[in-house]
């Protein structure tokens, strides 16, 4: 009987154990999983969720938990926490915003509802007072910082050093580039790089690669910005590296670029310079000659002219053409390889056009002077061989009511067919001076024998492209 007596009190205790102990048993251990057949059980709130039951403890612990947290920071001490519902309002005064925003983080990491962070700045002089002993410890913190930043200092000037030393050893970049603005390129880029070098190495020293990373980073947002500004200076520096490199021309050629003629003094690293036919200097941006397209007449010496005639419709133009041909090729500044040609081309409205080709020697002829010798010979051979080179003609269909007006046929009042050929002078017995002409050339040549010259990134070593 005592040990039934005694059983029953055992379960009694331990009944009453676990009904006291079980609700923060349930609270601490995660919920088991259970059949279908078990009986429901409220279902937990979802993530960011709000329940609707609340612990009435736990306003007053979130409460304490953030005054002793705000309590161990100074920047945090006049700032007042309550909590009401499990939503946080913080009021008072911090010395800076950031420590305002810092305050409310830390609220926030709670399990609450919401948080009011009416914490204001602290304008005061009472407030500012942290702020200028910051201030001044940074200042502390710095002095004791100067040894080590004289030694930083030091290091990178003698990078510096270094690097414009190797940089002015130009004779030795010639030696491994094709021309001297190349070469004033590669020393640029070495003494770009060796201050860059000291700067890491300086900073690195003292501790400051972070702000490294954020000058490199606005230096990236000024140079672009840069770049979209100074775009046609930039456009015309690449094209001078890349003429430089493709060397397209050589000093004196006589090329045409787009629409302007003339013979090349020099390329430099901003323009080209040509000395036109008539004697005038001309500037051409290297952006406009890297894109242009680019006519070259010295290359090849061997060079063709053309110019046209017209023969009465009624005269036998195969037989002007062949005898025009058989003209040029009589001329003895013509080449007979490539042979001159004659072509009908077109029958206008008062005769046959006939254009007429030949090729000339520019080494040994004049372009301009064989062409202006071989258009009157061929004229003059066609003449008096009896084609007629009319002049345009064009006829006029008058309406019958203006038969009555007084129109008279003026050659007739004036006599103007009746009038006698004006007698043509007899041609000269020498040949005509077709000799090229060196004005031009000889200009060139002093310009080039000027100081100005040693710019010039023209290289008579390297291949033409």
């Amino acid at each position: 009987m005592l040990r039934i007596l005694a059983a029953r009190s055992i379960a009694a205790c331990l009944a009453a154990w676990l009904v006291v102990f079980a609700a923060p048993l349930a609270a601490a251990l995660p919920a088991l999983p259970s059949d279908e057949a078990a009986a429901p059980e409220p279902t937990p709130t979802a993530s960011g969720a709000l329940s609707d039951e609340r612990d009435p403890q736990a306003d007053a612990r979130i409460a304490a938990r953030l005054r002793d947290i705000y309590a161990e920071v100074d920047a945090f001490s006049g700032i007042e926490v309550a909590v009401s519902e499990g939503v946080v309002r913080l009021t008072g005064s911090a010395p800076s915003q950031q420590a305002i925003d810092d305050a409310g983080a830390i609220a926030a990491r709670f399990d609450v509802v919401t948080v009011e962070n009416e914490v204001a700045r602290d304008t005061s002089l009472s407030g500012t007072a942290d702020i200028v002993t910051a201030l001044l410890d940074r200042l502390r913190e710095a002095a004791n910082l100067l040894p080590l930043i004289g030694v930083a200092l030091l290091i990178g000037l003698a990078i510096v050093v270094a690097g414009y030393l190797l940089a002015s050893l130009k004779f030795v970049w010639r030696i491994f580039t094709p021309n001297a603005f190349l070469a004033d390129l590669v020393a640029s880029a070495i003494r770009f790089i060796a201050i860059i070098f000291a700067a890491v190495i300086a900073l690195d020293i003292i501790g400051a690669t972070a702000l490294l990373g954020a000058v490199l980073g606005g230096a990236g947002v000024i140079g672009i910005a840069l770049g979209f500004a100074m775009r046609d200076t930039v456009e015309n520096y690449v094209a001078s590296l890349m003429l430089s490199l493709r060397q397209p021309f050589r000093a004196n050629d006589h090329v045409m670029i787009e629409d302007m003629e003339g013979r090349v003094i020099r390329l430099t690293s901003r323009a080209t310079v040509l000395m036109t036919l008539e004697g005038n200097h001309l500037r051409i941006p290297n952006s406009t000659v890297f894109k242009a397209v680019i006519v070259n007449f010295t290359r090849n010496p061997q060079r063709r002219f053309d110019f046209t005639l017209g023969v009465d419709a009624d005269d036998d133009s195969t037989a002007a053409a062949e005898l025009g041909r058989t003209t040029l090729a009589a001329l003895p500044f013509m080449l007979a390889d490539p042979a001159p040609e004659a072509r009908i081309v077109e029958v206008g409205d008062s005769a046959v056009v006939i254009r007429f080709l030949g090729w000339v020697d520019q080494r040994k002829t004049d372009w301009f002077k064989a062409q202006s010798a071989a258009i009157p010979a061929v004229k003059t051979a066609l003449e008096d061989a009896g084609f007629g080179l009319p002049e345009p003609i064009y006829r006029l269909r008058f309406d019958p009511r203006s038969a009555s007006l007084p129109f008279e046929n003026i050659a007739d009042r004036d006599g103007v067919a009746g009038r006698p050929r004006k007698a043509r002078p007899e041609a000269e017995a020498a040949p005509p001076d077709v000799a090229p002409s060196d004005e031009i050339d000889q200009m060139v040549e002093e310009e080039r024998d000027s100081p100005e010259a040693q710019r010039d990134l023209l290289d008579h070593r390297r291949p033409v492209e």
